[in-house]
């Protein structure tokens, strides 16, 4: 089977991921033939919707579609600078467009009356993945299964292992394992934001890598359970400088939890990180996040019960290219109560909805999160967190970019809304740093041991 990067071997593939045999597929061949016709390749409807506001798609956004040649490793500029908003929700007419909406978006419509509101445009379905991508996850729609109580998966390549999914639990797989890029590295900036507005910003180093990425590709031994490596680096402010995250994300985390370490640049030793995982706090954020708040929600799913509400239509961010722009600094972007909402871009799309309740016997501090998760993507577009006593408590949102130039959606960034402290974060952004995201890099299995871990330390 061919997969994301013509590049790896076949022989790699042939063991990516096929963490135990499965007899029964997961789908009907007649069921995996509909995608790439009435459903997409990832299985999203491809034609739009009643009214015309949401287009069909016919295949999204790449370098060749939009006649350019920017490489891997260069900045993508905005291919609809030409687009205005249709209308601006504000607190005013809020409630004309409140179907569409989650009820987390109308909590900060009411937070913040006089400063928040939504430009929202023209729908543009501009996701677009590799044939490779494509291929592998038919193939991944016909033999993909969840391994028992749900926490793992069986007979699963590389990215999306339920294209057509039944449940809640296969469409947060589908987020969890969304292609990202076999490797990719980025300077970011991560800045927690009082109530007032005054914050400190915190500069991140970061690589991400799936096995097959890495020279020499999968090993079968080696990667077995592995879904990706991923390290982080402080390097702003001083204070925090030198402080190392290294994370080896295991696929079935009951079975074998993540395994993670820190570097801790006043200690000068490794030590083993078994907080970065579920509520433990985030690294580097003034207690403005939990661990699997990063990337919108990460790590295992076993303290939920996972219920398919169904799908909707909303406004989510999309098409986030002004948000990216290098023409903006951070103190543009970061204002009291949530970002300079000018500068952002939403749209209507449909999402699949999936409600997340603690289970009995367990504990987070989010006892329910509602998904509001883009069909044709499937990244998480929001998700409102609700407390132990059903208070809406954080609503965060993705402003997703589509990066044309490596058939990959990412995002410009994300923003989690603390509605009731006023407080908030925004992560990932990239504005002020000389280069964007690098995906074509290359990396070793070692660059992503212990030892590096010290080295990099050191």
């Amino acid at each position: 089977m061919k997969v994301f990067n013509k590049a790896y071997s076949v022989a790699a593939i042939s063991v990516a991921m096929a963490f135990s045999a499965s007899t029964l597929a997961k789908v009907s061949e007649a069921d995996a033939a509909k995608l790439g016709k009435e459903l997409t390749p990832l299985g999203a409807v491809t034609a739009g919707n009643a009214d015309g506001s949401i287009p069909a798609w016919t295949g999204g956004i790449t370098n060749a579609i939009l006649g350019t040649d920017i490489g891997k490793n260069d900045r993508v500029t905005n291919p609809y600078a030409e687009d205005k908003p249709q209308f601006v929700i504000t607190a005013a007419n809020v409630d004309k467009y409140k179907d569409n909406l989650t009820p987390g978006q109308l909590a900060m419509f009411k937070k913040y009356p006089d400063t928040y509101t939504m430009p929202v445009y023209e729908t543009r379905r501009s996701f677009a993945q590799s044939d490779d991508i494509y291929e592998t996850v038919k193939g991944n729609a016909l033999n993909a299964t969840l391994s028992p109580g749900g926490n793992g998966l069986n007979d699963f390549n590389i990215a999306i292992p339920f294209p057509i999914p039944e449940n809640g639990l296969e469409v947060i797989w589908n987020h969890i394992t969304r292609y990202r890029g076999g490797h990719a590295e980025r300077v970011i900036t991560t800045i927690p934001v009082q109530r007032n507005g005054a914050y400190t910003a915190v500069k991140v180093q970061d690589k991400f890598y799936i096995p097959e990425a890495l020279k020499g590709g999968r090993d079968a031994k080696k990667d077995d359970n592995i879904l990706f490596y991923y390290m982080q680096r402080i390097i702003a402010p001083a204070r925090l400088t030198g402080t190392i995250a290294l994370v080896h994300e295991t696929v079935d985390q009951v079975k074998e939890p993540r395994k993670a370490w820190i570097y801790n640049s006043g200690q000068r030793r490794v030590r083993r990180a078994p907080n970065v995982s579920y509520d433990g706090e985030g690294i580097g954020v003034e207690g403005s996040r939990t661990s699997d708040n990063y990337d919108m929600y990460n790590g295992a799913p076993d303290r939920y019960e996972w219920t398919l509400v169904g799908k909707k239509e909303l406004y989510i961010p999309y098409n986030s290219y002004n948000l990216s722009s290098t023409d903006l600094e951070y103190k543009d972007i970061v204002k009291p109560g949530h970002i300079n909402q000018e500068y952002t871009r939403y749209e209507k799309h449909r999402v699949w909805e999936v409600q997340a309740k603690v289970k009995d016997g367990q504990r987070h501090v989010y006892a329910q999160r509602n998904f509001f998760i883009d069909e044709d993507s499937w990244q998480a577009g929001v998700i409102d967190h609700y407390d132990a006593r059903g208070n809406l408590w954080r609503v965060a949102e993705a402003h997703s970019v589509q990066y044309y130039n490596a058939d990959v959606n990412w995002f410009a960034a994300e923003t989690l809304y603390d509605v009731i402290a006023g407080r908030y974060l925004v992560t990932g952004l990239n504005n002020e740093e000389r280069k964007g995201i690098q995906f074509d890099v290359k990396a070793k299995r070692k660059d992503f041991s212990t030892s590096a871990l010290k080295r990099m330390g050191r």
